[in-house]
């Protein structure tokens, strides 16, 4: 037990984001984005089956879902250190680990460069905002500090859904309740039907990962109520065909109409190579204009991102536009843009 405690202080220490637990490989940190091994023995799997059952053992589970489906999320604490979530699974016949550090305490969006546009997105009263991006870019640091704006500024209650619970929210001007799937829920789509019923303001959705997760949202959107969540997707438009695609093609339709009335903002972010290292964080905003609804209603969503182009003054922001002021103010480096960029014409100078 007290090794796995040192290698979880060595990775807050080094300042890590990820620890790594695979067999033939040492205990390995991810900071800055960069790979640095915590150990310099390789694992066995044995040594590395050990650690994780001492993870467990921290955070007073059961291996009963491991063993049954190869792999498990949960999340734990430690006093004095920080919150970890777990995904432990089976790999090669072997048992495997990754463990996201999620600090004490909730994040600060100055700190994490969480521009305006998206922090106003909090004022919302009711429909449908999507924060969006590949695994590793900080959607869920996102999502908590929306929750934390509207818990500070307004009473009501807020319903959290999530697998596992990340960050822990305290009651302030609203009341929180936070659900974690399947401990106190079986399925997403059960917890938010529950939801309905707990007379909530806000609905907070860790992730869609379905198309009945899905529908369920769309139809809590419908109802008044402010629902945020997740996707793995890249870009307003991706994440606009992700949701309809789900759907059966008689289906379709409908969905559009529903998502065009319910939706008021996409977020999508990432997390990229800074120039002097670290990594740093990029935003596209794209918020639910008469224009974009008439674009989502008609299948156009192809177009979404000329809007998104000329959406200055309604609080949009572009990609393409970000990148080219991260590139300007010489936090990312002309490279990186190119490579991140949709439009490769793009030019990224410096001035």
């Amino acid at each position: 037990m007290e090794h796995i405690l040192s290698l979880l202080k060595q990775a807050l220490d080094k300042g890590g984001s990820d620890i790594f637990i695979i067999p033939g490989s040492p205990v390995v940190v991810k900071a800055g984005g960069k790979m640095a091994p915590l150990t310099q023995e390789r694992l066995t799997p044995a040594s590395a089956a050990e650690l994780i059952g001492h993870i467990y053992e921290l955070a007073q589970r059961k291996m009963d879902g491991l063993e049954e489906n190869g792999d498990d999320d949960f999340s734990f604490s430690v006093v004095d250190m920080s919150r970890f979530r777990c995904n432990a699974y089976r790999q090669r016949g072997t048992l495997a680990a990754t463990c996201r550090i999620v600090t004490f305490g909730l994040p600060d969006a100055q700190k994490m460069h969480i521009p305006k546009q998206v922090v106003d997105l909090a004022e919302l009263r009711n429909g449908m905002v999507l924060v969006t991006g590949p695994a590793g870019s900080g959607k869920s640091t996102t999502l908590a500090c929306l929750v934390d704006k509207i818990n500070q500024s307004r009473s009501g209650h807020i319903v959290t859904i999530e697998d596992p619970i990340e960050y822990l929210h305290s009651h302030r001007l609203s009341l929180v309740s936070q659900r974690e799937v399947p401990e106190d829920a079986p399925t997403f789509p059960a917890a938010l039907r529950a939801a309905l019923r707990q007379a909530p303001d806000v609905i907070m959705l860790g992730e869609m990962r379905d198309t009945e997760t899905i529908r369920t949202a769309i139809s809590a959107a419908e109802t008044g109520h402010l629902l945020l969540s997740s996707l793995h997707t890249i870009g307003a438009s991706k994440t606009i065909d992700r949701m309809i695609d789900a759907f059966p093609a008689e289906q379709q339709h409908q969905i559009r109409m529903q998502l065009s009335m319910v939706l008021r903002a996409v977020v999508s972010q990432r997390l990229l190579p800074g120039a002097n290292g670290g990594l740093v964080p990029v935003y596209e905003v794209m918020i639910a204009t008469p224009a974009v609804q008439n674009l989502i209603r008609e299948g156009r969503t192809h177009q979404l991102d000329n809007v998104i182009s000329g959406g200055q003054g309604m609080g949009m922001l572009a990609m393409n536009k970000e990148l080219e002021r991260l590139t300007r103010e010489g936090l990312i480096t002309r490279e990186v843009a190119a490579m991140y960029s949709e439009n490769t014409d793009v030019t990224m100078h410096r001035r």
